[in-house]
């Protein structure tokens, strides 16, 4: 794997350095609105993911570890996005394209930001004086799937003077299944059943959300967002079961979820001394209730089997975050910051089984109704400067101290102190390229929900909670490197690696398997993001876009104790998308693929493999001005890629014999998408 990065990173970077030098560089460039005219866009959003070579990095979501330090590539006049539900795709949503007077691609080196890395982009936005909005409705069509109407999206912002609000409303449904043939096997692999299934997926996530900034001419500096939601997902997968002896039956398997959750975050900054002060604070909460049905009957009535599993889940996190900017002189830039945070999942959990069409009797769980909290404080300091003109350096420094504790029968309290922080060094040495190189001690966020047990009634098996569990840290170290090709467009390869400590994977547990460390793991990866331009070659306003990664990674599996991958670990992906808005017309079309793998899933005594192949395939038309309005025409999975799994079943463990086994096959179907969209 070494080698073949090696050699990846030497033919691409040769490649890049093929760009002839008469070349109009953009490396740092500003694009003006007159850059986006020809794509019609109607947000921000619409311009900056038509930016070539870029793509957006929404890593600050609600699966970060606090808010810490930037670490996306999108900022909104200079200011990172507030919020962990907020992100750069829904912030940049909800700004109208006529107000933004410029995007600035710039290296994060050159920004007094502590974390950023690579390319950002920085989108300059007025607010504006009165009200306007954007509007997008759309239709999904599949086969044996029942169609959606309602996807809506409405987002109204405006201002006057220092203030600046916006609003957003969208209905989003959301539609899955899939349906197909599974085949069961005995150790010997003599096949034992036939199995149809149908498997569908229907939800509603009708959300609202909003922010307001006031900019007032003393320079102060205040943002406040929310979101609220709910998320209303049914799961429905249907068996009919014909076994080569014995009884045909059926099975049906029901989940549900009614949650409702919301956020609301804000910032203020302002001059302080000789630096600058900001605070940050958050709340979130999320509180859903689950409801898992398994029954399964025989046709002539010989058994009906009925498990029910139910869960109430109240989850909150609080933080609250001070920084402070200073510079002793010029160019030399300092950030002490301080942070802490509460969080916590509650968990109500029950388990009913009943055989032979008798009453559902409870069965005990443990560690399965519990409640698990963390309390977090970190500080940090950061130093940057330049080293020469063309090198810029930046180091950071911290440490967090979290206390753990438990409720119930496995309850305890544990305390644990991290350190954090990394070096980077930034070159530049024209105006076409950046290579950034980065070291970081990281530390993983945890996920509560490895505390408590609880039962997956379609996979029929436990996964036991484990209060033992610790964040993993990790040491990565990456290397970016952006090329711009001028007129023929833009670039960015990643390599990067990780050696990882306590990382989280399924172990034994008892007699059982869950979540829980393991001692050390490594990682190393590849990602590319391309735009070419092909206006040089005669297609105006053509362009092709590739993204992909490459992951290799191992860990001793703690049952065989072999090397494999880490569990449903990235693999590889692809994506190439070729686009052409038509010269001189409101016409525009395109067509792609995509393709992507992932690893085995393995637990104590089940090996499980999902696959989708052989990829996904689409094209499009598009057009500009429908009585001022933009239509789309969206056919997806041409290609008729499937669904295709394997899971694999020993005897106590995976040390011990095959005893069976199981192979899906289920088709997906083509995809027919209608969008329009408009502004007011």
């Amino acid at each position: 794997m070494k080698s073949w990065i090696m050699g990846f990173s030497a033919f691409v970077l040769s490649g890049f350095g093929l760009v002839s030098a008469q070349e109009t560089g953009r490396m740092g460039n500003t694009y003006t609105p007159d850059y986006f005219e020809r794509f019609a866009p109607r947000t921000a959003f619409d311009m900056v993911r038509q930016l070539p070579g870029i793509s957006i990095d929404d890593r600050e979501d609600n699966g970060a570890r606090g808010f810490g330090q930037a670490s996306g590539n999108v900022l909104i006049n200079g200011q990172r996005i507030s919020g962990k539900s907020n992100s750069a795709r829904d912030a940049l949503g909800r700004i109208q394209a006529e107000n933004v007077t410029r995007i600035e691609v710039v290296d994060a080196s050159t920004l007094d930001i502590p974390g950023l890395s690579g390319q950002v982009v920085n989108v300059i936005a007025d607010a504006s004086e009165g009200i306007s909005g954007t509007w997008r409705w759309g239709a999904r069509f599949r086969e044996n799937l029942r169609p959606y109407y309602d996807n809506v999206e409405l987002a109204v912002s405006g201002g006057s003077g220092a203030l600046a609000w916006s609003l957003e409303a969208k209905s989003e449904p959301r539609r899955g299944g899939a349906a197909g043939l599974e085949r069961v096997f005995d150790a010997a692999g003599n096949l034992t059943e036939r199995r149809k299934e149908d498997f569908t997926f229907i939800a509603t996530r009708p959300s609202v959300a909003g922010s307001a900034s006031w900019t007032p001419a003393n320079g102060h500096i205040a943002n406040i967002n929310g979101n609220a939601a709910l998320w209303q997902p049914n799961i429905k997968e249907v068996s009919k079961r014909k076994p080569l002896s014995g009884p045909e039956s059926r099975r049906l398997f029901q989940r549900a979820e009614d949650e409702w959750n919301f956020e609301i975050g804000g910032d203020y900054a302002l001059g302080l001394g000789p630096g600058r002060a900001k605070i940050i604070g958050l709340v979130r909460r999320e509180n859903s209730d689950f409801i898992n049905r398994v029954t399964s009957a025989a046709l002539d009535g010989s058994f009906r089997d009925v498990s029910v599993f139910d869960q109430l889940i109240d989850e909150g996190e609080y933080i609250v975050r001070g920084e402070y900017d200073f510079s002793f002189a010029e160019g030399r830039d300092w950030q002490i910051a301080v942070e802490g945070a509460f969080n916590y999942l509650d968990s109500e959990a029950a388990l009913a089984i009943s055989t032979g069409d008798g009453p559902l009797i409870d069965e005990p769980l443990t560690n399965a109704s519990s409640r698990v909290e963390e309390q977090r404080a970190e500080a940090s300091i950061t130093y940057s400067r330049p080293l020469t003109p063309s090198i810029n350096f930046q180091t950071s420094l911290g440490v967090e101290v979290s206390e753990l504790s438990q409720s119930g029968a496995a309850g305890q309290t544990r305390t644990l102190t991290r350190p954090k922080g990394y070096v980077q060094a930034a070159w530049t040495p024209n105006s076409k390229t950046s290579m950034t190189a980065r070291v970081s001690r990281e530390v993983g966020q945890l996920n509560f929900f490895d505390f408590i047990s609880s039962v997956n009634l379609n996979q029929e098996n436990t996964r036991e909670g484990n209060p033992e569990i610790v964040p993993q840290q990790s040491w990565r170290a990456e290397l970016i490197t952006e090329r711009d090709f001028g007129l023929w467009g833009a670039g960015a390869l990643t390599l990067y690696g990780e050696d990882i400590e306590d990382i989280v994977d399924r172990i034994p547990i008892g007699t059982g398997d869950g979540p829980g460390n393991i001692d050390t793991a490594q990682r190393f990866g590849a990602e590319i993001d391309v735009t070419l331009k092909l206006d040089p070659v005669g297609i105006a306003g053509g362009q092709v876009e590739l993204s992909s990664n490459l992951v290799t990674s191992t860990v001793d599996d703690p049952v065989t104790l072999r090397s494999r991958r880490i569990n449903n670990d990235n693999v590889s992906f692809v994506s190439i998308e070729y686009r052409h808005d038509v010269n001189e017309s409101d016409w525009a079309y395109g067509f792609g693929a995509s393709s992507e793998r992932e690893a085995a899933t393995f637990n104590l005594a089940q090996r499980y493999h999902e696959t989708k192949n052989p990829g996904d395939a689409f094209v499009f038309v598009e057009h500009k001005d429908l009585s001022g309005m933009t239509g789309t025409i969206r056919l997806e999975n041409l290609v008729n890629q499937r669904d295709k799994a394997a899971r694999e079943f020993y005897d106590t463990n995976r040390l011990g014999p095959l005893i069976g086994s199981e192979v899906r096959d289920r088709k997906f179907g083509p995809r027919f998408i209608l969008g329009l969209e408009g502004s007011f």
